[in-house]
């Protein structure tokens, strides 16, 4: 393994030149240190995962939301209660390895953070869910230009009128993430990503954004509008940011989740979910 730089006590360390990390533990320790921006970009190559957690009473009927949607839910790895590292991140912390967390109360929002140890408690259950930022490089290395990469912005997210399957406290709608593709290259990227069905695979929706309830592309949910130019169309894709819409109907008593387009990356390889 790489390396990990020391960073000065005190000091934010900055993103290398190119937006690339050495490893993903440099990546991780730089996010410990205290640097906040999206990881889309960032270590290509490597799985990066959305993050929940949410006391042990809540995790069962979550795994079961998992299972029942898991298009935009594909759980990669289920930490112990209590655990706060997995074979997916040697030496790493899921409580201080994201760039930012969101910390939710009774299903609202109540803070957010740049780590969350004095919040966790030992009864945490932590999910590891498949994110599409891990398809990216595969895109790209066919010649797809990814919107927000180029424009040096977070990925658009939106919550659509699509629902979920219900399971426990858990329901709502499906969040979808949108990256808006020359007509000519839709079909490369529906190959490409339906090889990833551990971290969203295919798009679930191509075209007319009104189709699944989104009135505005202009005014993402999460994340930040890019823009499409002419002869583009909008592609949509499964989102890991479901679970945090399904947070206000469930109003579980603590849940801390990664903020939106801020990821865990993993030290697992992106072919290690890519299927032939």
């Amino acid at each position: 393994m790489d390396s990990v730089p020391e960073v000065p006590a005190g000091t934010v360390p900055e993103a290398p030149a190119g937006g690339a990390f050495a490893s993903p533990a440099a990546a991780r320790a730089a996010f410990r240190a205290g640097l906040v921006r999206p990881t889309s970009g960032l270590c290509p190559g490597y799985t990066q995962v959305n993050l929940l957690a949410v006391p042990q009473e809540y995790a069962f009927d979550f795994l079961l939301f998992a299972q029942r949607n898991p298009k935009p839910m594909p759980i990669i790895g289920v930490l112990e209660a209590g655990q706060t590292s997995s074979e997916l991140l040697a030496g790493g912390d899921i409580r201080t390895d994201v760039p930012s967390y969101r910390v939710y109360r009774d299903g609202e929002l109540a803070d957010t953070c740049s780590e969350a140890t004095e919040l966790w408690r030992e009864d945490m259950v932590a999910f590891l869910i498949g994110c599409s930022f891990t398809f990216e490089s595969a895109l790209l290395a066919a010649g797809i230009e990814i919107a927000h990469i180029s424009q040096g912005v977070n990925v658009p997210m939106y919550r659509t009128s699509i629902p979920t399957v219900p399971a426990g406290i858990f329901s709502g709608p499906l969040v979808v993430s949108m990256r808006p593709l020359p007509a000519s290259q839709v079909a490369e990227a529906v190959r490409i990503t339906s090889r990833y069905p551990a971290v969203h695979g295919a798009p679930v929706h191509i075209g007319n954004p009104d189709e699944i309830g989104i009135s505005d592309l202009a005014s993402p949910d999460y994340g930040d509008a890019v823009e499409i130019p002419e002869g583009h169309i909008p592609v949509f894709w499964a989102c890991g940011v479901t679970p945090q819409a399904a947070l206000l109907a469930a109003r579980p008593s603590l849940a801390i989740a990664h903020a939106p387009g801020q990821m865990l990356i993993t030290d697992a390889a992106d072919s290690r979910f890519q299927v032939p």
